[in-house]
């Protein structure tokens, strides 16, 4: 039985923006005295509020920016903008930490008479301009692929079986249908046997019909169709009405449940998406949905798991199932030298290995948030093998 859970509002994204522009707003203020003096810090000082101020003015009164703007160019913008002023504050405070280290470490006393600008100035909108140019235009729209091979105990005949891997497409503002079938045909094209594609993919209502039937016209370009887990962004955009949808395609959409792999001697197993509260609860709520989507399999070392929530790697890992696929975090969006800025989950990005068990955390193909820095959106590919 498929529990629904009503439609969310999107009221608490307009709270983060509100917060994430007004922090960005004081911390530009407070650095802009370390960038410049006289007349050009007061037109700097006027520029910000303005701007800063402006658009959290929109946000109040129009809401979130999808029902805000009729362009993601507009959109794009105001990220980039705000996302340049953000990375200047945290090069400004890291340049003030290593010279007052630098004076600390070599005695260096100090002059209060001297002025506070820090060298070099204009050097730091360049960078942190060039920077979220590059982030909000360039990686964000330039998918990667990335492939695996997962060794199974006993594969037999999974043994040089091959899935793709998609999942956060968001589908919005920022990720058309036109952009849909271009992921679409791009992952077809490589060959896989399967696509699994671990949720959010149905976030604008009015782009969702057109999804699921592009959806079912793609299952015959993989060997054995495409494989659905629900996120929870289906949940906020209307369940009912996106699970109708799924049931008129040939799509394998699972809800704490599993299906067997036409053909194949192994199952695939996909779990919903656990909004409990509470650590032990939600620990608890998860460990029943993953028993429920298990109850008529035969062998877990022998099934694929597909979940939203990266932390059900851990309840796989524990009955034996040798490959979970998950999604949800985007990656932390940002990142350095592939490790997550913003981690905030346990699981943020790529292979987790527990015992004899793999899962994988996917950096997503979409966002709300069209800006990815160090963390470009990917296809993964993975490939089953005879493990020991």
């Amino acid at each position: 039985m498929i529990k629904w859970i009503g439609v969310c509002k999107l009221g608490h994204f307009d709270i983060i923006m509100v917060i994430f522009t007004l922090l960005v707003l004081v911390l530009s203020l407070c650095g802009s005295r370390y960038l410049a003096a006289g007349q050009i810090r007061r037109m700097i000082f006027a520029a910000i509020m303005l701007f800063d101020g402006g658009t959290v003015g929109f946000v109040l009164s129009n809401g979130w920016w999808g029902h805000l703007f009729t362009t993601s160019l507009i959109v794009s913008g105001i990220v980039i903008v705000i996302t340049t002023q953000l990375i200047i504050c945290v090069m400004v405070f890291l340049a003030l930490l290593f010279r007052w280290c630098w004076r600390r470490m070599l005695q260096v006393p100090v002059d209060v008479s001297r002025r506070r600008l820090l060298k070099h100035a204009a050097v730091y909108p360049a960078l942190a301009g060039g920077l979220s140019l590059y982030g909000g235009v360039y990686e964000r729209s330039h998918t990667v692929e990335r492939s695996y091979t997962i060794p199974v105990r006993a594969a037999g005949s999974m043994a040089g079986y091959r899935l793709a891997q998609i999942s956060d497409i968001h589908l919005g503002l920022f990720f058309t249908t036109d952009d849909l079938r271009e992921l679409l045909e791009r992952t077809a094209a490589a060959g896989p046997d399967m696509l699994a594609i671990t949720g959010d993919l149905f976030d604008d209502v009015s782009q969702n019909p057109t999804a699921a039937r592009m959806l079912d016209d793609y299952v015959d370009r993989f060997r054995d169709g495409i494989w659905y887990c629900l996120g929870n962004h289906e949940y906020y955009r209307g369940l009912t009405e996106i699970w109708h949808l799924l049931e008129q395609t040939r799509v394998h959409a699972l809800y704490n449940s599993a299906e067997q792999v036409p053909g194949q001697d192994f199952w695939v197993a996909g779990v919903a998406y656990a909004f409990a509260r509470g650590e032990a609860a939600f620990r608890q709520e998860r460990r029943e949905y993953l028993a429920e989507a298990l109850q008529e399999v035969p062998d877990t070392g022998r099934t694929l798991l597909l979940a939203h929530h990266p932390e059900f790697i851990d309840d796989a890992a524990g009955v034996g199932i040798p490959l979970t696929l998950t999604g949800h975090t985007h990656g932390g969006q940002f990142g350095l030298f592939g490790v997550p800025l913003l981690p905030g989950f346990k699981y943020t990005r790529g292979m987790v290995h527990i015992g004899s068990s793999y899962g994988y955390v996917h950096s997503g193909n979409g966002s709300w948030f069209p800006m990815r820095i160090g963390c470009p959106p990917e296809i993964a590919y993975f490939t089953l093998a005879e493990g020991e």
